[in-house]
């Protein structure tokens, strides 16, 4: 994990000033953007593992510019975590729905932050593929390439809407619990609600069709071919 590449996009420079150096200190390496727009133009260069991005910045903001960052092919494997004040919970809702992984709500201790940065980098260098590719109901999975295709036609998937499917179809027919899909998705690290879950699952059904997805009331979701 270390020698990992971090992109830190906020327009208070105390604030970048602060992240950079508790984040060097852990050997990584961090670039630094001071809008949405300028901060799309060094992923693109610089291709990192995680961006973490606030929401309010000029020219472009957080939400804006991590909706497109999930439109470029390139970038489709990095991990996105909004680094805000905004608390509320549509806020944290509209995240998510940008193609956020996570969101982290300022002020927040940088050792706490440094963890979550590591529990989130870990959660993507730990995971180990048992087959390169799945498929059900013309779905295909290929988790090497991190691609997913429906009915032969290429979707790009931000990382924790993978993720979901890939556990989901791994079983079809069996319900996975809410807890079981918060641990194996997000990991126990990193601290999300169930509404995460049902905008993520939103989100699948928008792009692969709603047929696939059940809701078990009261426990959580399956995948039935």
């Amino acid at each position: 994990m270390d020698n990992s590449k971090i992109l830190l996009v906020d327009d208070e420079q105390d604030i970048l000033d602060l992240i950079r150096y508790n984040l060097e200190k852990e050997d990584f390496t961090v670039f630094t953007a001071s809008n949405g727009r300028e901060g799309i133009e060094i992923a693109k260069k610089e291709l990192p593992d995680l961006i973490l991005l606030d929401v309010m910045m000029p020219e472009m903001d957080g939400m804006e510019a991590c909706t497109e960052i999930r439109t470029i092919p390139e970038l489709a494997g990095v991990i996105i975590a909004f680094l805000t004040a905004r608390s509320e919970d549509y806020s944290q809702i509209a995240g998510f729905d940008a193609g956020a992984d996570d969101y982290i709500t300022k002020p927040i201790k940088p050792r706490v932050l440094v963890s979550r940065v590591k529990a989130l980098l870990r959660r993507t260098s730990g995971k180990e593929e048992t087959n390169s590719s799945a498929n059900s109901s013309g779905i295909v999975i290929d988790k090497d390439r991190y691609i997913v295709f429906k009915e032969g036609v290429e979707l790009s998937l931000p990382k924790k809407e993978f993720e979901l499917l890939s556990l989901l179809m791994s079983q079809p027919g069996r319900v996975f619990t809410r807890e079981l899909i918060l641990s194996s998705v997000w990991g126990n690290d990193v601290i999300v609600g169930d509404r995460t879950i049902d905008v993520h699952i939103r989100k699948l059904r928008e792009k692969l069709g709603d047929s696939n997805f059940k809701t078990v009331k009261g426990v959580g979701y399956k995948f039935d071919d």
